[in-house]
């Protein structure tokens, strides 16, 4: 019987199991005032059911007497969908506003076969707001969107 090498074996238990990646890009605005968007990101079955948030970027730091999840119900699809009941921060899934570029996120492991709806949602301070919904099949196959203005491409990935 011949044993794998214990390296070998610890870089696989090492590496997490992801269904893929989903790359989401906030494009770069030319505007007077630009503040960084609250984006909150979330997937749900096709045929309805509970949503299950992967990402919410907010302002963690907000100055003085507000804090920054104050302003999360203007992400209003996904507040309207559970995030009004999600206990921030949130581990794992939760952090602050991200600057302008292309940002990755692993679609969890656990995700039974079937069909999905990506949502992404975006809105700014002074801005706008934006939600981007895109097909979604596990085992992952590879998908393209675009949002129209807060929001860029959408990269899905399969593992």
């Amino acid at each position: 019987m011949h044993l794998a090498s214990p390296v070998l074996l610890a870089g696989v238990l090492a590496a997490p199991a992801t269904a893929g990646t989903v790359s989401v890009t906030i494009p770069r605005l030319t505007v007077a005032e630009y503040h960084r968007p609250y984006v909150a990101i979330w997937i749900e079955p096709a045929g309805g059911g509970a949503a299950r948030t992967l990402a919410v970027w907010y302002d963690i730091k907000k100055g003085g007497n507000e804090p920054g999840t104050k302003w999360l119900a203007d992400l209003r699809a996904w507040w309207r969908k559970g995030g009004r009941s999600l206990q921030m921060p949130a581990n794992g899934i939760s952090g602050a506003t991200r600057a302008p570029g292309t940002h990755s996120i692993p679609l969890p492991a656990d995700l039974k076969p079937g069909a999905y709806t990506l949502n992404v949602e975006a809105a700014r301070e002074t801005g706008g707001r934006e939600l981007v919904q895109v097909p979604l099949t596990i085992p992952t196959k590879a998908a393209r969107a675009t949002g129209s203005h807060e929001l860029g491409a959408f990269v899905l990935s399969p593992r």
